[in-house]
């Protein structure tokens, strides 16, 4: 589904409740403003059918379970990558446990026989040597002998307390991050799980949504898919109304999607979904962004509904659960929902959640 692949590909295009043809001016655009885009509440002028408004509702829910879907995705792909992380210090805490037993085993054979000459009533007192020996120099010979020993001895015994102690503290940092793996691995198991339960629910809801759209008649689904079309709408004609903005070239981009499809789970070039058209428009100016439609009502820096400049992500419906580009003059660019190609709608028509600037 993520990760630019499309969980079906959609012949047709739709957008939320039908309603009729608006003949409303664009704000000093000079377009008209055809059938509106779908909000929670509509302004119609007629009553939509009966089939028709039955396609709006599992639309709708078939959007936000498609991201819900990418939510989860983007959870289980973190969780991997912790649990890839947990791995590999596991591995790191177990080499330097290793390595550790290995430094003890090869100072036990000394502190072994130091330890049995101390048993066995060994002495290393210098006064003792002068009383034993038979010579000045056999005195002076033995006593050198004695602090090498015990020069050795002691730096040595030094290093093996220090082992002992490495080996303690790897032994407790690799239980941890085992600890740390494991339970990692636990949830990522569980977000998996998730992901599959979500992914099914989608191709039921998809499953419901494409049989609604055949039992439509011809213009009924011709008018399901002007929804939100701006009768006479120009790219050329936006573009020169634009005020440059910072991220005026991630709209340019994604102006040049307008028509393309909306596929569940696809990130361009040629169908998108709402999040799916925000990351690849925004791919094009450099500005990488996260899949989902609540993340990226958290991205960059918040924005207010009267300072909004082309180009800013806007959000939509109080789970942040559809997202377009806002195109200036109140106009919104997006990938609506199955059944209506990339297009600009009033933005007005759908409830504003918030918008962001990256």
């Amino acid at each position: 589904m993520t990760n630019g692949s499309a969980t079906r590909v959609a012949p047709h295009r739709i957008r939320r409740p039908v309603v009729g043809i608006l003949a409303t001016g664009l704000l000093g655009l000079g377009l008209a403003i055809g059938p509106s885009s779908a909000g929670a509440d509509p302004v119609a002028i007629g009553s939509p059918s009966e089939a028709m408004q039955q396609l709006s509702d599992l639309s709708r829910q078939s959007e936000q379970t498609n991201e819900a879907v990418h939510q989860v995705q983007a959870d289980l792909d973190g969780k991997m990558a912790a649990l890839q992380a947990a791995q590999d210090q596991q591995a790191r805490d177990q080499a330097a446990l290793t390595e550790a037993k290995s430094r003890i085993a090869g100072l036990q054979p000394m502190i072994d026989r130091a330890a049995a000459a101390s048993y066995r009533g060994a002495r290393t007192n210098p006064l003792v040597s002068v009383l034993m020996s038979d010579s000045p120099q056999q005195v002076l010979d033995q006593m050198s002998a004695i602090d090498v020993i015990s020069s050795e001895t002691g730096a040595e015994t030094t290093e093996y307390k220090n082992a002992i102690a490495a080996a303690a503290a790897a032994e407790d940092a690799s239980r941890k991050s085992a600890e740390v793996a494991g339970k990692t691995a636990d949830q990522a198991r569980t977000d998996r799980d998730t992901l599959a339960g979500k992914r099914s629910s989608l191709d039921v809801e998809i499953g419901r949504v494409t049989e609604a759209w055949a039992k439509m008649s011809g213009p009924e689904q011709a008018a399901y898919a002007a929804q939100g079309v701006l009768s006479g709408f120009s790219v050329e004609t936006l573009l020169r109304g634009l005020t440059p903005g910072s991220n005026t070239g991630a709209l340019q981009a994604a102006l040049t999607r307008v028509g393309a499809p909306y596929v569940w789970g696809a990130t361009g070039p040629d169908s998108f979904d709402c999040s799916g058209l925000v990351v690849w428009a925004y791919k094009q100016i450099g500005k990488p962004l996260p899949r989902t439609s609540q993340a990226q009502a958290s991205a960059g820096t918040p924005v207010g509904r009267d300072e909004l400049q082309p180009g800013d992500i806007v959000t939509f419906y109080s789970d942040a659960s559809h997202v377009g580009i806002y195109a200036g003059n109140g106009l919104v660019l997006h990938a609506s929902t199955f059944g209506v190609p990339v297009g600009v709608s009033p933005m007005s028509q759908m409830p504003f959640h918030d918008a962001r600037r990256v």
